[in-house]
């Protein structure tokens, strides 16, 4: 991932140190679990660990340097270990085992970390949520369908359900955690060839993984899952991203993204003050999704296994797993730090002369006795001449003669708290459901 929308942990974890790093463990673990078998001499697995190379950059570019020469990176990378930890000992690194073996069961290891990272961002960004839902439960301002004005709503509800839809993407996270957190030390075609079930269970429990049966590759699926989650995660991050960038417009000004001391929002125009975090949101939720389509058509592969899936997992898996981190820390900054204005929430919800009120109005004729289109036809057109005058809706229907409910009853259709009065439910869902 590029360093603009990397992050320290995820650049760490998908570094070529922190590749090496968890390979190298696989391959001790691996000949001491042999040892503990009989297979490997218990003096040859303890020296294998003793004289294990410290993983640094020098390391890694000796494996390159290498690689150079072999065409082939687990080779290299064992060759290399081999002569750190010297003869005869170190014949028995990769004993039994086939480069996937190691490549599948370091990367599974990898994203069940990125998902832990990820999972903890995302329940910090819940708790933003939560705060600002509650904050915000009785803030009225005007819902909107098609972008045009509705009826009311409250500020809390909306975000509340932004944190329901958070709680939902976590679960999925979760599940995909579980079904990548798994080893697979079963040879060249996953028969168990050369190295038992035994000595791959007992070194996924070391690793904190779960063995599975397997072809020469973990299969794919477990992958595209990690991806969609990731995919999902940004689709959730970018509805609310477009909601705040809607609501930041000049013409809405109901929030506004934070404006730190020096910061300019044009290289030309002084006044600017731009949504930038929203639509950076926006836009690298693009690349996860597209990023879980390649996902997918990794899945399907030749026979106990091809190498069509690796070229692309190389960038996809890393990027995503650093993407959906990223976008969840901004977008709890991004929170953490937005301004709401509710006076102009509030001033936006009058702006069209209480004609956001006409369904209670309509209802209120319905009840009366009313037929619904003789009522429906009657608000409509009182809801038009409010609008094209600006007078209040509850005047135009004081003075309609055709409207058939004194004034005890218009005004009880236009309280406010009556129509808001169960907006809070979604607040309540949100904090139960933690």
């Amino acid at each position: 991932m590029i360093q603009r929308y990397s992050t320290p942990e995820t650049d760490a974890l998908f570094s070529e140190v922190g590749k090496m790093t968890r390979w190298l463990e696989i391959e001790l673990c691996v000949a001491e679990a042999m040892a503990d078998a009989g297979v490997v001499p218990a003096d040859a697995a303890k020296a294998c660990r003793s004289n294990a190379p410290a993983i640094t950059e020098a390391f890694v570019a000796e494996v390159e340097a290498r690689e150079a020469i072999t065409n082939h990176d687990v080779a290299a990378f064992v060759d290399v270990v081999q002569a750190a930890i010297g003869s005869p000992a170190g014949s028995w690194i990769h004993y039994g085992l086939t480069s996937t073996d190691v490549v599948d069961t370091g990367l599974c290891w990898a994203l069940r970390d990125a998902c832990q990272l990820i999972d903890a961002a995302l329940t910090d960004l819940v708790g933003v949520v939560t705060k600002m839902a509650t904050a915000h439960r009785g803030s009225a301002m005007i819902g909107r369908t098609h972008g045009i004005h509705a009826e009311p709503t409250t500020f809390g509800a909306k975000i509340a359900l932004f944190g329901l839809q958070l709680l939902r993407d976590r679960d999925r996270l979760r599940h995909a955690a579980t079904n990548i957190s798994v080893c697979k030390l079963s040879g060249a075609v996953g028969t168990y060839s050369n190295i038992s079930p035994a000595v791959e269970a007992a070194v996924a429990q070391r690793l904190g993984l779960v063995p599975v049966p397997a072809t020469q590759v973990v299969s794919r699926d477990r992958h595209a899952e990690f991806l969609y989650a990731c995919a999902s995660i940004g689709t959730t991050l970018e509805t609310i991203a477009v909601e705040l960038r809607h609501l930041q417009r000049t013409e809405v000004n109901e929030v506004r993204e934070g404006f730190s001391a020096g910061q300019k929002g044009s290289s030309a125009m002084p006044h600017k003050r731009n949504p930038i975090s929203a639509e950076t949101i926006t836009g690298l939720s693009r690349v996860l999704r597209a990023n879980a389509q390649v996902g997918l058509q990794d899945v399907p592969l030749w026979h106990e296994r091809d190498i069509s899936h690796s070229s692309a997992e190389r960038i996809v898996l890393p990027d995503s797993a650093s993407l959906a981190l990223y976008m969840v820390k901004r977008m709890s900054r991004l929170l953490g730090n937005l301004e709401v204005d509710t006076d102009q929430m509030v001033k936006n919800l009058n702006s069209l002369h209480g004609v956001v009120f006409s369904q209670s109005i309509l209802l209120a004729l319905v009840e009366s006795g009313m037929t619904r289109d003789d009522a429906y036809r009657i608000v409509q057109s009182a809801a038009r001449t409010a609008i094209e005058t600006s007078t209040p809706l509850r005047d135009v229907l004081i003075a309609d003669k055709a409207v058939t409910l004194d004034a005890s009853q218009i005004d009880a259709a236009f309280d406010l708290d009556r129509v808001l009065q169960h907006a809070g439910r979604a607040v309540d869902a949100l904090i139960a459901a933690q």
